[in-house]
């Protein structure tokens, strides 16, 4: 009896565990739109900061993140277990977060050209100053790159809950708690690897073996354009992802592109909703730069004033 016992709460356990494991899976899938930009995000981040302290950074920043999502967690749990309510409205908020950040990226030189180039100036100006304390501004780009992962946090977190909220809260914080150091160890394990990389491309560039120099030139070049690429997928990823999100809580518009894709037939069904919410997701996000980003210029303007 003992071990047939034993054999039950190991398929009992084995169960649960496949259970997790395609929850994460479903949930990993759906926070894609997030971790590309969150790569882009953090790896600019600690630009400007020197070389020997590029991974101290990421690591400073990787705990801040860890915390980001120890308080994030139960707070998601707590929601899911007194309020069920507020799931989807969150979710359709993390969404609209999505669509609005991707759009805001694409209008970003129009909309934010003379902040960056003054950001640029004070942050030269800062590093000529001799008597600049360069820890200060670590502090700086450390705190303002876990602020940022708040943000990105809450939205990995708000899209993790909508997958799993049908399940037990025990379910819903092991999924959760799951994902949560999952992802970030895989955005943090790559951003020091992208940050690293060109001193790996140097390193090999001055090499005597003439296939190490090589391939060093071809990391070096490859490098900045990497950056981009993740930047761009993520941008891409966002529309998808967050046009899903509200696709999918808009119910008319989900059963008009489900209908249409299905009467297509073929590859259609697949590629179709996959389009319509990336476009879906473009248009809503538009929609939002025009409405906030006035608002939060008219704010600024009277903070400033005031």
């Amino acid at each position: 009896m003992a071990g047939t016992s034993l054999l039950a709460l190991i398929d009992d356990i084995a169960t649960i565990l496949d259970d997790i494991a395609l929850m994460t899976k479903a949930a990993t899938k759906k926070t894609a739109g997030v971790l590309g930009d969150d790569l882009a995000l953090n790896a600019q981040q600690v630009s400007g900061v020197k070389p020997a302290r590029e991974l101290p950074v990421v690591w400073a920043v990787a705990k801040g993140s860890m915390i980001n999502k120890a308080i994030l967690v139960p707070a998601a749990v707590a929601i899911s277990f007194f309020a069920p309510w507020l799931v989807t409205p969150l979710l359709m908020l993390g969404g609209a977060f999505l669509c609005f950040e991707g759009a805001e990226k694409l209008a970003h030189k129009f909309l934010h050209a003379k902040e960056d180039e003054q950001h640029r100036k004070e942050l030269r100006e800062a590093l000529i100053q001799p008597g600049t304390d360069l820890k200060v501004l670590e502090k700086q780009k450390i705190k303002g790159a876990i602020r940022t992962d708040f943000i990105l946090s809450a939205e990995i977190i708000a899209i993790t809950l909508g997958v799993v909220t049908g399940e037990s809260i025990g379910m819903q914080f092991v999924v959760l708690a799951v994902v949560a150091v999952m992802i970030t160890i895989c955005v943090y394990g790559l951003v020091a690897g992208i940050v690293k990389l060109d001193d790996g491309g140097l390193y090999l560039s001055q090499r005597e073996s003439a296939i190490a120099q090589k391939t060093g030139r071809g990391i070096l070049w490859l490098a900045p354009y990497l950056m981009k690429t993740l930047s761009i997928l993520g941008t891409i990823a966002m529309f998808l992802v967050g046009g899903g999100i509200l696709v999918h809580g808009i119910t008319p518009v989900y059963e008009a592109i489900h209908h249409f894709s299905v009467d297509l037939g073929g590859l259609s069904t697949a590629l179709v909703p996959m389009l319509a919410n990336g476009l879906f997701g473009l248009l809503a996000g538009a929609l939002l730069v025009l409405v906030i980003t006035p608002l939060l210029r008219m704010w600024e303007g009277r903070s400033g004033a005031s």
